[in-house]
């Protein structure tokens, strides 16, 4: 058995960043002794792209912000489905996911950073949303989180910044009135879908794949405005 070796690694405020191989073309991320991701489970990553994306019925221009980044599996799934004249800013927190991406781990997915639709942005994605729904920014078309940590840990924090009350609803604001904000949780969240529906919006859920972990993906639209 081959060991897993370290390729790099750095220390963030939430403990130490690695990336490591096993053999030539399986990686993990961990922080920590926890794994982040691996490069053997996409799946996920990339239904929650695609089922995104084509709830925009392939609109022309359309603006998409993804975070995070990770191994670039949900970028690519949603290139791969949107339009030449899309726009796809990507925010993410650890500039060294960034080098990562554009690197070793490139190859998995066919560097989808160096696609000209793509802009990366090296930073808080909630900062991001908070500029668009104050109308300092354009409003985006879609909002993928495909984040280390799902929905349930704003159930005992109604203030969390992604998946609380007032997240939530800058969230709405962020978005174009027929947009879409896709979310990956590691299982069914009444918590979160009430949330939702008391921030403005209506969802559905999806479980991608077939026995194993049931991961959920939710996909919520803003409700319609009353006249």
């Amino acid at each position: 058995m081959k060991p897993w070796m370290i390729i790099d690694e750095k220390e963030t405020p939430d403990g130490l960043l690695r990336l490591m191989r096993h053999g030539t073309k399986e990686f993990i991320i961990k922080i920590g002794d926890l794994i982040l991701m691996h490069s053997h489970l996409s799946l996920t990553e990339k239904a929650l792209a695609t089922s995104a994306v084509e709830l925009l019925a392939k609109k022309e221009g359309a603006h998409i912000l993804i975070s995070g980044l990770g191994m670039g599996y949900t970028l690519r799934a949603a290139l791969d489905v949107l339009p030449s004249d899309c726009k796809v800013t990507v925010a993410e927190l650890n500039p060294i996911v960034v080098e990562w991406c554009r690197g070793e781990l490139g190859e998995l997915t066919d560097y989808p950073l160096n696609d000209t639709r793509v802009t990366v942005v090296v930073g808080d994605v909630a900062d991001v949303i908070r500029e668009a729904a104050g109308g300092t920014k354009n409003k985006f078309d879609a909002i993928i989180l495909d984040l280390y940590e799902g929905t349930t840990q704003a159930n005992n924090d109604d203030q969390h910044m992604f998946y609380g009350s007032d997240a939530l609803k800058r969230t709405r604001e962020a978005l174009q009135q027929q947009g879409i904000f896709a979310v990956w949780t590691e299982g069914k969240d009444q918590g979160f879908e009430k949330r939702l529906g008391r921030a403005g919006f209506t969802m559905e859920q999806t479980n991608p794949g077939k026995g194993g972990p049931r991961h959920v993906v939710y996909l919520a639209k803003p409700k319609a405005q009353k006249r």
